[in-house]
C-alpha cells in the first residue's frame, strides 16, 4: 500500500527547498539593472552551466515520469530519438546560432524583424507564446501528478489543482527576483537532484532482481507485444512516433524548433559570451541528453518486470498495482511512494519536484514579452533599463497565473484523450512549431516571403496540426488516417503546410516599414 511521508521525507523534501532558495539568492545578490543581464546573465553565463540548464529545461517531468511511463508500456525506441536530436543541433548551431549573435538579438523572433518586419516578427513570438504556454503547462501538469501522490496519494483533480498551484509558486519564487542568472544556478541544482534520484531508484530496483539474469532477458525479450529492449523501429507505421523514419523527419525538426525557434531553451545559449560558446553548449547538452535518458528508460523497463513479471523481483508488484487501480500514469510514483524506504522516499520526490520546475518556461515567456511587445510599444520614451525589469517581473507573475489554468486544462485533455504522457507532452509542442519551422525555413533558406504571407503561415500552421488530431478530424471529416498520425508526422505536414505558404510570395518583405535597419546576416557573413 502506498506510504505517507515521514519525518525523514519532510525534512529531505525541506532542504531541497532551502538548498534551492540559497542558489538563486547566490545568483541574484548583484542587483540588476538591465534586461540583458535579466534575461540574458549579462552573456556571462559558463558554458558547463549552460549546458546543465539546457539539460534541465528540455527534460523536465517528461523525462522524469514520461519517460519510464513509455519503456513500460512500449520499449526502447525513444532512445533512438536522440539520433535526431544530434541531427537538429548541427542544424541549428550552423545556421541559426551565429545568425542570432551577429543580430544582438534578445528574442530568436528578433531575426524577423531584421528579415521582413517587426509585425512578423510580434506574430512569431505571439506563436511562441502559445506553444509555450500549452508546452509548459502540459508538463506543469505532469509535475502536479507527482505531488498529487506525494500529498494526497491519489490523482483526484481537486488534489491535481491544489498540487499545480504549490508549483506555481515555487516558479515564481525562484524566478522573480534573480532571472535568468538565478533560473540557471536553480537548473544546476535541480539535475544534480533529479538525475541522482534516478540513478537511486535504478540501483534499487536492480537489487530487487531475484531471477537469473537469462530468464530476466527472456521475459523482456519475449513479452506480449514484442520485446521490450527493441531499439531501433524500421516499421512504416505512421502511427509509431519514435520509429526511424519518423525520427529522420519529424523528431529532427522537433529538435530544431526546441534548440533554435524556442525561447525556452534559445535563451541559454544565447547567454552564452560568443556564438562559439552557444555552440558549444548545444552540442554537450545533446550529448548528456543520451545516458540521462538511457536511466529513465532502464527504470521503466524494470518497473514493467515489477509489475508484470513480480516473481522474477520478489513478488511485489501486486500490491502497488491494487492500490493505484493500475493507473499506469503514476506508476514510477507508485514504486517510489510504496517501495522506497523512507529517507530516500524523500529524496526521490524531490528529484520528481526538481524535474518539474517551471521557472525557466517563465522567464522565457517574460523575455518575449518585453523584448518583442512592451518595449517596441513603449517605443522611445526616455524609460530607464530598470522599469522594462520590473515589467518582466510582473509578466512573471502573470505567466504562472496563466500556466496554472492551462495546467488544469491539460489535465482534462490528456484524460479525455487517453494520450501516453511522453507523446502528449511532445505532441503538444507540434501546434507551435510547425507554424515556426516553416516561417524560419523559408526566412533563412530563400528570398521569399512577406509580413502577410508570413502570419498566414503560422496561423496556417497552428490549424493544419490542429485539423489532425484524433478528435478533430473526426469532426471535419477528414480521412480517419490523418487523425492517427503520430505527432512527428503531424510536425512534417505542419511544417511544409506553413513553408508553402510562407514562401507563396514574392520576397519584398526588405522594403516594408517598419523594418529595423540592421543588415540581415548570410550564412557566410554570420
Amino acid at each position: 500500500m502506498p506510504l505517507a511521508f515521514t519525518g525523514w521525507d519532510w525534512a529531505v523534501l525541506g532542504g531541497y527547498v532551502a538548498a534551492l532558495a540559497l542558489a538563486g539568492w547566490l545568483a541574484s545578490r548583484r542587483r540588476i539593472a538591465s534586461t540583458e543581464g535579466y534575461f540574458l546573465a549579462g552573456h556571462h553565463a559558463p558554458t558547463w552551466l549552460v549546458t546543465i540548464s539546457v539539460l534541465s529545461t528540455t527534460q523536465s517531468a517528461a523525462t522524469f515520469l514520461g519517460v519510464p511511463d513509455h519503456a513500460y508500456r512500449s520499449d526502447w525506441s525513444y532512445l533512438g530519438a536522440n539520433i535526431g536530436a544530434i541531427i537538429a543541433a548541427f542544424i541549428v548551431a550552423t545556421v541559426l546560432i551565429p545568425r542570432f549573435y551577429a543580430l544582438g538579438v534578445t528574442t530568436v523572433y528578433e531575426l524577423l524583424a531584421a528579415r521582413y518586419s517587426a509585425m512578423a516578427c510580434r506574430a512569431a513570438a505571439a506563436m511562441y507564446l502559445v506553444g509555450r504556454v500549452l508546452a509548459s503547462g502540459a508538463r506543469l501538469y505532469l509535475a502536479a501528478i507527482a505531488v498529487s501522490m506525494i500529498i494526497f496519494l491519489d490523482v483526484e483533480p481537486d488534489h491535481i489543482a491544489i498540487s499545480i498551484g504549490v508549483l506555481v509558486l515555487f516558479g515564481i519564487a525562484f524566478t522573480l527576483f534573480g532571472g535568468l542568472n538565478a533560473v540557471i544556478w536553480s537548473d544546476l541544482v535541480q539535475v544534480v537532484l533529479y538525475v541522482g534520484a534516478a540513478i537511486l531508484v535504478l540501483v534499487l530496483l536492480l537489487s530487487s532482481i531475484t531471477a537469473p539474469p537469462a530468464e530476466v532477458i527472456a521475459a523482456l525479450t519475449g513479452a506480449e507485444g514484442g520485446s521490450k529492449l527493441s531499439l531501433i523501429d524500421t516499421s512504416l507505421d505512421f502511427s509509431a512516433p519514435f520509429s526511424l523514419f519518423a525520427i529522420l523527419t519529424g523528431i529532427v525538426l522537433l529538435n530544431i524548433g526546441n534548440a533554435g525557434l524556442d525561447q525556452d531553451t534559445t535563451q541559454r545559449f544565447l547567454a552564452c559570451e560568443n556564438a562559439r560558446e552557444g555552440q558549444r553548449a548545444l552540442y554537450a547538452s545533446a550529448i548528456a541528453t543520451i545516458p540521462v535518458v538511457a536511466i529513465f528508460m532502464a527504470i521503466g523497463t524494470l518497473l514493467w518486470l515489477f509489475f508484470e513479471r513480480p516473481e522474477l523481483m520478489g513478488g511485489g508488484g501486486d500490491a502497488v498495482r491494487q492500490a493505484f487501480a493500475g493507473e499506469k500514469i503514476t506508476v514510477f510514483m507508485s514504486y517510489i511512494l510504496s517501495e522506497v524506504p523512507p529517507g530516500l522516499r524523500g529524496l526521490v520526490t524531490v528529484g520528481v519536484i526538481a524535474a518539474a520546475a517551471i521557472n525557466s518556461g517563465l522567464i522565457s515567456m517574460s523575455a518575449v514579452l518585453v523584448s518583442d511587445f512592451y518595449r517596441p510599444w513603449r517605443g522611445d520614451t526616455g524609460l530607464d533599463e530598470a522599469h522594462y525589469v520590473r515589467v518582466g517581473r510582473w509578466a512573471v507573475v502573470v505567466l504562472a497565473l496563466v500556466l496554472f489554468a492551462v495546467a488544469i486544462f491539460c489535465f482534462h485533455w490528456q484524460r479525455a484523450t487517453e494520450t501516453p504522457l511522453l507523446e502528449f507532452v511532445l505532441g503538444v509542442m507540434a501546434f507551435a512549431y510547425s507554424g515556426l519551422l516553416g516561417v524560419f525555413a523559408t526566412a533563412v533558406f530563400t528570398r521569399r516571403g512577406t509580413t502577410a504571407s508570413i502570419i498566414a503561415a503560422l496561423i496556417a500552421g497552428f490549424l493544419t496540426t490542429l485539423a489532425m488530431q484524433p478528435y478533430v478530424a473526426a469532426a471535419i471529416g477528414l480521412p480517419p488516417a490523418f487523425g492517427q498520425l503520430a505527432f512527428p508526422w503531424q510536425l512534417v505536414i505542419g511544417t511544409a503546410v506553413a513553408f508553402a505558404v510562407a514562401a507563396a510570395p514574392r520576397g519584398t518583405a526588405r522594403e516594408e516599414k517598419g523594418r529595423p535597419k540592421r543588415p540581415f546576416p548570410s550564412a557566410a557573413s554570420a
